[in-house]
């Protein structure tokens, strides 16, 4: 008999007993739509590892992983170059999550993961709503023919929860009917208040990492200059801690753009602090 003890390839701090959590850690690695540099899809096992270069506790929320109690289910298998096929998946999987309890918390993979996310957990929560992390504003109805693109997936997800229930933070780019979506709805925060709204309301917070600078990180598959600092990044989530959060993702890491592997180190800590919040 092998008396190990071998590596964990799980998130670090989990709970390995899903029915007992009260999270559950959902790896989506697709990126079948992504309109410039693919690799998203390799996300979600290079940030497990990752995160045993972590501690458990987080300073800046005075909490412990082990507070959390989160499951990591590890990755969904996607049929290669079928994108309804992927959304459909995940759908089923995340409304799984909701019929036992529990909340999501998506790892991308590229951005148009949180649709199906979000169409599941509209089937269980009323007065849903969405704060939206990102440098683009994803709001095109179809990109270059392809209704379903990353490009889209904010626009799709206003159809299910009204425009008037999406608050983005970090937009520095789209088109001009994109931003003239925005200023009509009235959804491009500036300020943490911007976001009291939606106080009683049932929120999903989405983070797009290339919402986060280039200086801070590199590899992601549409970079865009002008973008926040982490602290500043931080500073929003702990106005978050004001919200009623009933799921979450972080998405967009493309971790072979830096070698150097510390926009996977950011992007695991991001994780690691939302985790905090939800």
């Amino acid at each position: 008999m092998l008396r190990g003890p071998f590596l964990d390839r799980n998130w670090m701090g989990q709970n390995e007993d899903y029915d007992s959590s009260s999270i559950v850690m959902l790896g989506l690695p697709f990126d079948g739509t992504v309109s410039y540099r693919s690799g998203s899809r390799f996300a979600p096992e290079q940030i497990r590892l990752a995160s045993w270069g972590l501690e458990e506790y987080s300073p800046r929320f005075d909490k412990d992983l082990d507070d959390v109690n989160f499951h990591d289910a590890g990755d969904l298998e996607f049929p290669l170059g079928n994108t309804y096929k992927t959304l459909d998946v995940i759908q089923q999987n995340v409304e799984d999550i909701y019929r036992d309890g529990k909340k999501v918390f998506g790892i991308g993979g590229e951005h148009l993961v949180t649709l199906p996310e979000i169409k599941a957990v509209s089937k269980f929560y009323d007065n849903l709503a969405i704060i939206h992390f990102d440098a683009h504003t994803d709001l095109r109805e179809e990109y270059m023919g392809e209704e379903m693109s990353h490009s889209a997936v904010i626009r799709h997800a206003s159809k299910i929860v009204g425009p008037q229930n999406i608050k983005q933070i970090g937009i520095r780019s789209g088109m001009k009917k994109e931003w003239d979506f925005m200023k009509e709805h009235n959804t491009l925060c500036h300020k943490y208040s911007d976001l009291d709204v939606l106080k009683g309301k049932n929120v999903f917070v989405t983070v797009d990492l290339d919402v986060l600078d280039p200086s801070v990180m590199s590899g992601t598959g549409t970079p865009e200059s002008g973008g926040m600092q982490f602290n500043e990044l931080m500073g929003w989530f702990e106005y978050l801690k004001n919200f009623n959060i009933v799921g979450a993702d972080v998405v967009e890491l493309a971790p072979d753009y830096d070698a150097s592997g510390v926009s996977t180190a950011v992007a695991t800590k991001v994780i690691r602090e939302l985790l905090m919040v939800i």
